[in-house]
């Protein structure tokens, strides 16, 4: 997978990787060549007392040693571009996956491990990228190319280099055969220390609620206990590592200067080459332990590669009509048919064989217990679940077959858990119309009563939100949700339990101003609080998926128990009426 998603990614700057593949060969040949030139005037220079050629072949190696240093800079340069822009494109093809996700894509991977696998798995495989168009064009070709050299000097030294080698191997394999799974379980504690970290700064108000401070460290500190465990026992393979790789340099420099020493004594060897040779193999070794660091990146990498590509692998459960049907209007009439759905592994379906019709020009209420698929149903219009069976239409047209602006320009949902993001009040107000003008804003807020605290605020339509709306009150955000709502101008409104947030008097005075709003559009609402629901034009109760009573407020009073039983849980019934 690795190789597949590096493939992939690099293709479009196989122009970068060209020039550095052929200026690492360049900075590899020069640094070959230095030795060599060191070892002439040692032997040829020095030895004769010979000046003149001192200088001139000291000359030559200062030109070499600055063409080496330049085509390194410029490799290491054209090597970044190259994996910084892979590192770009990989994060925008994981992001652009993960914004096509349905709930059911986002619940199987969980939040926190999309965002390890956009993040740190990405800067991963960039590193990786990086290291090895710095390293690994050079490290073989230093290797190969000292070795020839080495050999070159002299032979009979030659079982040094087939020693140490060969150690230096055996030793990398090893560690790489350990951190495999090590990092392979070091990603998944990421995911695990991310999704701690993350429910308790989104639920720090429950956890101060309850006292749960105490608890909630014991579980951050377990979780980050596990990934101190295993990043100690790859930190404890590094610290045999180094000591492993020195030991095999020292002593090949002690044997190449003991046995070469010897060979010089003996006037086998000329003293030049034998510092060449000396050289040749540190510059041997160096490039093994160079594919040691590499090698030693490759298992998490690969790990994080085949991460990255579980999401980029996985198709979204919702596809685009690849040719979308447009209604011939824009009339807002919702149907459902025969509509069922199960969520997967689910050993019942939460919604078995609903119908209803939702006209313009009508208020369309759903109640029932906690857990009857009250929000499941109205989910089904926007898309954000495909039915399991039947049909969702929009004016006509499955849902399945238009295209998903097209959905979004008539339907427009204000969710049971409000969220607002980062930036402006104006900026969340105009999520659903970006041309929306300031008018429009300041109308859409009057009708949500989310005026005054807007005008009350320093900045008014510019005062600031932070993530998530957590600077402003619950009601506040709910308000505000129902504005964006507005400000979109759909001809279908959904509201999810959008008024449970707001005090009785709040949501009589919103729903007496709403109603002039969307006398033209169709109204779907999901509602606990009875007194929300009385004036609907039909009101469908729900229970276990199925739709078990239908009629306005007065006909269920008489005719469903069901209904009945929710009133009288809130109030009398003739207190109702």
């Amino acid at each position: 997978m690795l190789i597949k998603l590096v493939r992939h990614y690099l293709r479009p700057y196989a122009p970068l990787v060209l020039a550095v593949v052929a200026l690492q060969l360049v900075s590899t040949i020069a640094a070959l060549y230095l030795p060599s030139l060191n070892a002439q005037i040692i032997d040829e220079g020095v030895a004769r007392g010979d000046t003149g050629y001192i200088w001139d072949t000291g000359m030559v190696m200062l030109g070499v040693s600055l063409i080496q240093v330049a085509a390194a800079i410029a490799a290491v340069y054209f090597g970044s571009k190259a994996a910084m822009a892979l590192g770009r494109d990989v994060r925008k093809s994981v992001f652009h996956r993960v914004s096509g996700f349905s709930a059911q894509e986002v619940s199987s991977f969980g939040a926190p491990s999309l965002i390890t696998r956009g993040t740190n798995d990405v800067q991963q495989v960039q590193m990786l990228v990086l290291m090895g168009l710095n390293f690994m064009v050079a490290a073989p070709i230093m290797c190969i190319g000292g070795i020839f050299m080495a050999l070159r000097e002299d032979l009979e030294l030659s079982w040094l280099v087939w020693v140490s080698v060969p150690a230096l191997f055996v030793v990398v394999g090893f560690l790489v055969w350990r951190l495999m799974p090590l990092f392979r379980t070091m990603q998944v504690k990421i995911d695990n220390i991310n999704g701690v970290l993350r429910e308790q700064i989104t639920g720090i108000r429950v956890v101060r609620a309850f006292v749960r401070e105490p608890y909630e460290a014991k579980r951050f500190g377990k979780a980050n206990r596990e990934l101190t465990d295993v990043s100690l026992a790859v930190g404890s393979l590094f610290v045999l590592m180094f000591p492993a790789i020195g030991m095999i340099l020292h002593l090949a420099t002690a044997a190449v200067l003991w046995f070469g020493g010897l060979r010089v004594d003996a006037g086998e060897m000329e003293v030049g080459a034998l510092t060449a040779f000396l050289q040749y193999l540190l510059q041997i070794l160096v490039a093994v332990m160079m594919g040691t660091f590499m090698a030693m990146m490759i298992p998490r990498a690969s790990v994080c590669a085949e991460r990255i590509g579980e999401v980029l692998d996985t198709e979204p459960a919702i596809h685009e009509s690849d040719q979308p049907l447009q209604p011939a209007s824009k009339a807002g009439v919702v149907e459902f048919r025969n509509v069922t759905f199960a969520y997967p592994g689910a050993e019942a379906p939460v919604l078995n064989n609903i119908s209803f019709t939702a006209r313009p020009g009508q208020t369309t209420a759903i109640v029932g217990s906690t857990g009857a698929g009250k929000s499941t149903l109205i989910s089904m219009l926007p898309r954000l679940f495909d039915v399991g069976g039947g049909q969702v239409l929009l004016d006509g047209i499955p849902v399945t077959d238009m295209a998903r602006r097209d959905i979004t320009e008539r339907v427009a949902l204000v969710p049971q858990r409000p969220y607002l993001f980062s930036g402006t009040i104006a900026h969340n107000l105009r999520f659903g119309n970006p041309n929306a003008h300031d008018d429009d804003l300041w109308d859409a807020l009057t009708v949500a009563q989310a005026a005054d605290f807007v005008q009350a605020k320093e900045h008014g339509l510019e005062a600031r939100v932070s993530q998530g709306g957590t600077n402003v009150s619950g009601g506040q955000r709910q308000r505000l949700c129902i504005a964006r709502a507005l400000v979109a101008k759909p001809k279908v409104y959904l509201f999810d339990d959008s008024f449970s947030a707001l005090d009785v008097t709040t949501d009589s005075r919103l729903r007496a101003a709403l109603k002039p709003k969307t006398n033209d559009a169709t109204v779907i609402i999901v509602a606990q609080r009875v007194t929300t629901i009385t004036e609907a034009d039909q009101i469908l109760v729900m229970e276990h998926g199925e739709i078990v009573a239908r009629g306005t407020h007065e006909e269920l009073l008489e005719i469903s128990p069901t209904y009945q039983e929710i009133v009288e849980s809130q109030t009398t019934a003739e207190e109702v009426a």
